[in-house]
């Protein structure tokens, strides 16, 4: 990560005396002026790292050391840029502060709300007063006899419906000049305004601030809506939890709950902690968290997770996490967080407009001044008059707007589906991949192992060497060695296992009831030197354990897995899309690896491999691919995290639940369809379409609108389109990615 200037100095001190902070900017309604402020607080000498929000008005901050004056040097920060901005720092709450400060929000809404009925009612009067002045004084029969006066009636009504439709924009550009806050929108529409009632252009100054207005008030309702989508999918957060205390139960906030504790969750409440059901059955939905529409059941001795809905019956649950740690905390902070990283486009273009608008207003004043003074018969007030509508033009509200809102969408829409997009910068980045490389078991295949086969050799029996082997697997989590152990009738008595060894990518050496067991592939055979029989003839689509006993072969036990029903119609879903290679993992043998390849239709597989050597084949991938490429792994979280670290985009597939999944990835798919992934790119592609739309039709319509005002074609009128027009078509464009797909 590239911290500027200050990076050699915060790495240093990070690792000592790192800390993160996150803050709540209330009343943020600017998307230039946040982004103003995110660059303001990332100068601060011991800011490491700002980033801001704008959908959920967050701003979260990593630094090399803590200073006491923070809090005050934001506000201040928020009171030079846009000023009526509180910045509160987020913390644990309890249920009654919850309680407090939703009453304080509901006061402040009231009180926003009572201003802008009181900016309406202006607004409305001088819309009124503007088309009064419109038909009295264009029409010549009521002017009669008023010559003498109609210059000053036109200052009269039309200044004073300015002033009642305006004022928000001349005071807002007054008090940012104060602050140093000069190039921006405010600025542009007041001069451009202003100079029109110079030059005794008086309707369309009106005109110009009234559509400007509107058009404003338009994207407003933009906003608020995309960010009531991002809202919408965080109305996960639990808001209380029923606490069992004795024999009563009690309502608190589901952070002041522990681990250990019971939990009643009655029908129609929300889930507000991982747990386990001890008590009760019901049906949740998980719509929240995967996407799925058809409720789940769940009954006693089941796992349950936070943010799902008890529909129907009564559960009692033994918490399992903290709040902190579970899933809707980590989901909830994902999606907060999601809007944060920016894509390469939305850098470009708040960049962009930091050098657009002041190139724009130096040229309108070239306009305005030069031609006057070295053309014969040059009109000051016509050039003047162009240099206005230049002026009108050059806002860049249409991109600074639109393009955020559009990652917005594509976020918010990814995330309905069950996709967990970790930010923008991944979303754009699903564009450009060629490769995708999947991991086999859990992936593609259901990762639901079952005991086929039991072959015992050298005397041993069946009964014999199941149980042997399912002691061997006793303390291991992979899914061939709970496989083994559910089929073994007898209860583990772990008092019987010493020595034991796990090899990665091997298997498992243990000493149990005096004898020295192995279990594993036939790597762990050739490595302790075992003279076994290698199977082939029933490997085709089953794992082989072998097992020996005091370095003696005792036989081999086939681990069945299936395709899952999504593999392939997932496989050639992507290929439509125009993934160029699909590859598989596996440390799986060569044949089972075939045999899967094979059915599925992939383009290449690699089987019996590590879990260091699935990193050495991802990186050999990424050298033989194109710069711009990118190269996706799709693994279950938990294993794979190497691999996914190292891939272009790692994909986390069933990832519900998962700290791995969560921790690791830069995509977690929540449910187990390979077919998500293909979802997850056409969001991508259809977010990628609109917002060049977006810009080609922004930048066209003002580079043309621009030149014609230069040559004199273009009037005012064109300029307010070009300008408030445009923007609202922009952001109207954009909000169509957040449809229900």
């Amino acid at each position: 990560m590239n911290y500027g200037r200050k990076n050699i100095m915060a790495e240093a001190v990070l690792v000592k005396n790192e800390f993160k902070t996150k803050y709540i900017l209330r009343g943020l309604a600017c998307t230039s002026c946040a982004a103003k402020i995110e660059k303001a607080v990332q100068e601060l000498p011991y800011v490491v790292e700002a980033e801001l929000n704008f959908a959920v008005s967050t701003i979260i901050i990593k630094g090399s050391e803590r200073t006491k004056n923070m809090d005050k040097e934001l506000q201040f920060i928020a009171n030079k840029i846009e000023n009526g901005v509180k910045v509160e720092k987020e913390g644990k709450r309890t249920l009654r502060q919850e309680n407090n400060t939703s009453k304080k929000e509901r006061a402040k809404d009231n009180t926003d709300i009572t201003k802008k009925s009181n900016y309406q009612y202006r607004f409305w009067s001088g819309v009124g007063i503007f088309v009064l002045a419109l038909i009295f004084l264009q029409v010549p029969i009521l002017t009669n006899g008023l010559s003498r006066f109609t210059f000053y009636l036109k200052y009269l009504l039309f200044g004073s419906s300015y002033l009642l439709i305006g004022s928000p924009v001349l005071i807002a550009a007054f008090k940012n000049i104060k602050r140093g806050q000069v190039f921006d929108e405010n600025f542009l529409m007041s001069i451009a305004t202003l100079g029109a009632f110079a030059i005794q252009e008086f309707p369309e100054g009106v005109a110009v601030m009234l559509f400007y207005m509107v058009g404003e008030m338009f994207q407003e309702k933009a906003v608020d809506r995309s960010r009531r989508s991002i809202k919408d999918l965080m109305d996960i957060r639990p808001d209380y939890a029923n606490l069992k205390w004795g024999e009563e139960t009690i309502k608190v906030a589901p952070e002041d709950v522990q681990t250990g504790d019971i939990i009643v969750i009655k029908p129609g409440e929300r889930v507000p902690l991982d747990g386990k059901v001890l008590k009760g059955s019901s049906l949740v939905d998980t719509s929240a968290l995967t996407g799925e529409s058809v409720p789940r059941r769940v009954k006693s001795g089941e796992e349950i997770l936070s943010g799902m809905i008890n529909k129907v019956g009564l559960l009692t649950v033994k918490v399992n996490k903290e709040y902190n740690q579970s899933t809707v905390a980590q989901i909830l902070d994902l999606v907060e967080n999601a809007t944060a990283k920016k894509a390469a486009i939305e850098k470009f273009i708040t960049k962009f407009s930091r050098y657009y608008t002041p190139v724009v207003v130096y040229s309108a004043l070239a306009i305005a001044i030069l031609p006057p003074l070295f053309l014969t018969g040059a009109s000051f007030s016509d050039w003047v008059y162009r240099s206005l509508i230049f002026l009108v033009v050059s806002c860049p509200c249409a991109l600074v707007v639109s393009i955020p809102l559009g990652f917005f969408g594509g976020i918010g829409r990814a995330s309905r589906q069950g996709i967990l997009v970790k930010g923008g910068n991944y979303l754009e980045a699903l564009n450009d991949v060629k490769q995708i490389v999947f991991d086999k078991t859990g992936t593609l295949t259901k990762g639901e192992f079952v005991v086929s086969k039991i072959k015992p050799y050298n005397g041993h029996s069946k009964d014999e060497l199941l149980t042997k082997a399912a002691y061997a697997e006793s303390h291991s989590t992979h899914p061939i060695a709970k496989s083994i152990i559910e089929a073994c009738e007898y209860k583990i008595d772990n008092n019987k296992i010493e020595d034991y060894q796990e090899f990665s990518g091997r298997g498992i050496k243990a000493v149990i009831d005096g004898q020295e067991v192995l279990v594993g592939n036939n790597k762990l055979m050739d490595q302790e030197q075992i003279d076994y029989q290698e199977v082939t003839e029933e490997a085709t689509e089953a794992t082989i354990v072998y097992i020996a006993i005091d370095n003696v072969y005792a036989g081999y036990i086939t681990i069945a897995d299936h395709l899952k029903d999504d593999s392939l119609k997932a496989i050639k879903a992507l290929k439509q899309a125009g993934i160029r290679e699909i590859t598989m993992f596996t440390g799986d043998r060569e044949n089972v690896a075939r045999k899967i390849a094979k059915r599925l239709g992939l383009d290449n597989y690699y089987a019996e491999l590590l879990p260091a050597q699935k990193v050495e084949k991802v990186e050999e991938l990424l050298k033989k691919q194109d710069k711009k490429d990118k190269l996706i792994f799709v693994g279950d979280g938990i294993n794979d995290a190497p691999v996914l670290a190292r891939s272009d985009i790692g994909v986390a597939m069933g990832g519900l639940g998962s700290d791995a999944a969560i921790e690791a990835a830069d995509v977690v798919l929540m449910t187990d369809e390979p077919s998500k992934l293909v979802t997850a790119i056409n969001t991508a592609h259809k977010t990628r379409q609109i917002i060049w739309q977006n810009i080609i039709f922004a930048l066209g319509i003002k580079g043309i609108v621009l030149i014609m005002g230069a040559l004199g074609i273009a009037t005012m009128w064109e300029a307010v389109f070009a300008d408030a027009g445009v923007a609202l078509l922009a952001v109207l464009n954009a909000m169509r990615i957040s449809r229900n797909p």
